[in-house]
């Protein structure tokens, strides 16, 4: 299928820098696997033209902060490329809906609360799930096909760059701090948002209110949560 083969440049500007850095993002065999996956009839989400918004939406140049989530919701209609968010319309995730909440308690109001997540994306917050992909009521199922040689080529990617925030959320995203270069960017941690562990750190962790505050301090515009 030529969207799954079309994986292989990184939209907007990511793939240019890429190249640029000497950053080598070899995904030719996890481009294969997703085409043996869909050849065998699996569904796959995101939709493939979605696979990639992340990057779409939020350029390399304009990346001040990333978040990180697991792999995309394996429930019909609600991944649709950006991490923890779901397409307008769709009833809010539990992860997600304590993500709003601690907004809401940290900063006072929370702004864009209708799922999409896409106005955050748009003031430089890239939302990166560890997997970009996952297979129909099978969560996990696209941890080990390959995306980390992506993820883990951005990581080094926005090393060079410098001056970015990091929020990790919980064990599967803190597997990707050792990656990060810690004297150019800054790390904020806690457990991760979801029902069974928002209560371990996630709630209190004031993870919004800090990010615009490093933001502020760096002569940066502060996100608009």
């Amino acid at each position: 299928m030529q969207q799954i083969k079309a994986l292989n440049k990184i939209p907007n500007d990511w793939d240019y820098e890429l190249k640029k850095n000497g950053i080598s993002c070899n995904l030719f065999e996890l481009i294969n696997k997703l085409l043996s996956f869909h050849k065998a009839g699996k569904e796959i989400y995101p939709a493939f033209k979605d696979i990639y918004k992340a990057f779409e939406l939020c350029s390399f140049s304009n990346t001040k902060v990333v978040i990180f989530g697991q792999d995309p919701y394996h429930q019909p209609g609600l991944a649709n490329g950006l991490a923890f968010a779901v397409n307008k319309g769709n009833k809010i995730p539990g992860s997600l809906k304590n993500i709003y909440k601690e907004i809401q308690d940290d900063v006072g109001d929370c702004v864009y609360n209708l799922g999409n997540l896409e106005q955050w994306a748009a003031q430089g917050v890239l939302l990166l799930n560890s997997s970009l992909t996952v297979n129909k009521s099978e969560a996990g199922s696209h941890k080990s096909i390959g995306w980390n040689i992506l993820i883990d080529s951005i990581i080094d990617l926005l090393n060079v760059k410098g001056g970015v925030i990091f929020l990790l959320w919980g064990r599967d995203a803190q597997e990707k701090e050792k990656l990060i270069d810690k004297n150019v960017n800054h790390i904020f941690k806690s457990s991760h948002p979801s029902p069974l562990s928002s209560y371990r750190g996630f709630f209190g962790c004031k993870h919004f209110s800090l990010t615009n505050e490093l933001l502020i301090k760096n002569k940066k515009q502060p996100i608009l949560w």
